[in-house]
């Protein structure tokens, strides 16, 4: 059992299955008392159900106050895991673009603005983003998630350099390919990235558990992303024209 979440109040978004729902169930295994939320109120229910949980169902931006309710005042650890998997161009429609940068970014400020003035008073708490290896390196086929997926991890980051003297404790989950529907709505470009090397949800719960045992910033459930990311940053041009073969690989299969 990890100490540090024993009979804490958890939150967990977007947890009516995939990754939200493996991160709801090991919270619960570890002695937390857990908020499930989604936007589907049944899928929520079931989940909150199955590990003794409360449901919260609705718009990840704005639950707090409602999930702070329902765990008679405290929120110890937030999971910012809500997320959508836009694909697309620059040619994305403009709502495309404002939908990722609604749920993939500014969902987690809002938690943040709403979470930090308890957790700064008291000196303590704990911040959860699910972000993505996109957030890292980025991905073929889909600049609305890329990009925003960077805006996640760069806020997390922020986050975390601000306020870690204060208290406050950030985590940042960055996997490749989860075994999730929203993998499977990568189409093509994720059966040729992702696929090959993905994982299961519980994996990264795994992961994160190990990180605040740990006590570090950055999750990696796949670890060769670390030294994806070193490339990336030590030879950008290099890594640039490897991304450039994937994408004329998915062009030419297309």
């Amino acid at each position: 059992m990890v100490e540090a979440v024993q009979g804490a109040g958890v939150v967990v978004t977007g947890a009516g299955g995939g990754i939200g729902a493996a991160l709801a169930r090991r919270f619960a295994a570890e002695g937390a008392r857990v908020v499930v939320n989604d936007l589907d109120a049944e899928r929520a229910k079931a989940v909150a159900d199955e590990i003794g949980g409360t449901a919260v169902p609705g718009d990840a931006s704005a639950i707090v106050a409602d999930a702070r309710d329902a765990l008679g005042g405290t929120v110890d650890v937030y999971c910012a895991n809500a997320g959508v998997g836009s694909g697309g161009s620059e040619a994305a429609e403009e709502a495309v673009w404002e939908l990722a940068w609604d749920v993939n970014v500014m969902a987690h400020v809002r938690a943040a603005r709403a979470l930090l003035p308890d957790w700064l008073e008291r000196g303590s708490g704990r911040f959860v983003s699910t972000v993505s290896a996109a957030g890292l390196l980025t991905m073929i086929g889909a600049a609305p998630y890329s990009v925003t997926k960077h805006g996640a991890y760069a806020f997390a980051e922020w986050l975390s350099l601000t306020y870690r003297h204060r208290g406050i404790k950030v985590h940042a989950i960055c996997p490749q390919g989860v075994r999730t529907d929203m993998l499977a709505a990568t189409g093509s470009a994720g059966d040729l990235v992702l696929k090959p090397t993905a994982i299961e949800p519980q994996d990264v719960a795994d992961a994160l558990f190990r990180g605040i045992e740990e006590d570090r910033f950055l999750i990696l459930p796949h670890p060769e992303v670390a030294g994806y990311h070193q490339a990336r940053a030590t030879d950008p041009d290099r890594w640039l024209t490897h991304m450039n073969h994937l994408q004329q690989k998915w062009e030419a299969a297309r």
